[in-house]
């Protein structure tokens, strides 16, 4: 599902206009990715908790030249953790 998907089914459902409905996701969007740049967690109840995290510089090698290491550095990177009703529902509609 894209953006677009998601502003037309909303539109569809709610009676407001495609524009609104995408200035309203685009805007929480923005608002969820300024909290992760400023280190906070986001956490939507039955949803999930979206966080950012450092992962610790690492060495790497090259697969087709094993002996080449290179340093791989320390960055910060989001993480989500699904809630307990997502983790539910998703593999409840598992079928493999």
């Amino acid at each position: 599902m894209t953006k677009r998907d998601l502003v037309v089914r909303i539109a569809a459902e709610t009676g407001l206009s495609q524009q609104q409905v995408m200035a309203i996701i685009q805007k929480t969007l923005d608002y969820i990715t300024e909290s992760l740049v400023g280190g906070e967690n986001i956490e939507f109840r039955d949803f999930g908790v979206f966080e950012v995290i450092t992962r610790k510089s690492r060495i790497g090698r090259n697969p087709h030249k094993p002996e080449d290491t290179v340093v791989i550095p320390e960055r910060r990177v989001v993480k989500f953790k699904p809630g307990k009703e997502m983790k539910a529902r998703v593999l409840k509609g598992y079928t493999g």
